[in-house]
């Protein structure tokens, strides 16, 4: 196995374009361990900080910023707050996107010529202006809970 590896073998390794390994560099990601010449050289130790930021960048889906904060924590308290926080805040989008899904499956289906005909769809924007115009909250969800708690879904009508 070789002791070094190129800036240019790296960035084709790891999926990467050189000038990503670059600014990845200039973010303090990733190191480069020598230069021979002009060219950037890297041993395997540099390469597993790279890999570890790719896990968090990529399968984490954290910003560069996160990824940073968490590579370069050294305490496991401040590296459990930074992913529970991000945990938390992808749960919530989870949920919002499903509810999306939801609501463009139903208009999918729905075969009334006037979205406020649908008695599914037309209830609900009636329930949010009323809200709006009583200066309360709107609360109730697109779909109604079943019995079981799980939400309707509904298909065609």
């Amino acid at each position: 196995m070789k002791d070094l590896y190129s800036i240019s073998e790296v960035a084709e390794a790891f999926g990467l374009t050189v000038a990503t390994l670059r600014f990845y560099e200039e973010r303090g990601l990733v190191q480069h361990s020598e230069r021979r010449g002009r060219v950037r050289h890297y041993r395997r130790e540099d390469l597993a900080r790279l890999a570890y930021a790719q896990l968090w960048h990529d399968d984490g889906m954290l910003t560069l910023t996160e990824t940073s904060a968490i590579v370069d924590s050294e305490q496991l308290d401040d590296r459990l707050t930074l992913i529970t926080a991000q945990r938390d805040a992808m749960r919530e989008r989870i949920e919002k996107l499903d509810r999306a899904v939801t609501v463009l499956t139903h208009m999918l289906g729905c075969r009334t010529d006037k979205a406020l005909d649908c008695p599914m769809t037309g209830g609900y924007i009636r329930g949010r202006v009323d809200a709006a115009l009583d200066g309360t909250p709107h609360t109730t969800d697109f779909w109604p809970e079943r019995e079981d708690g799980a939400q309707d879904g509904g298909g065609a009508h």
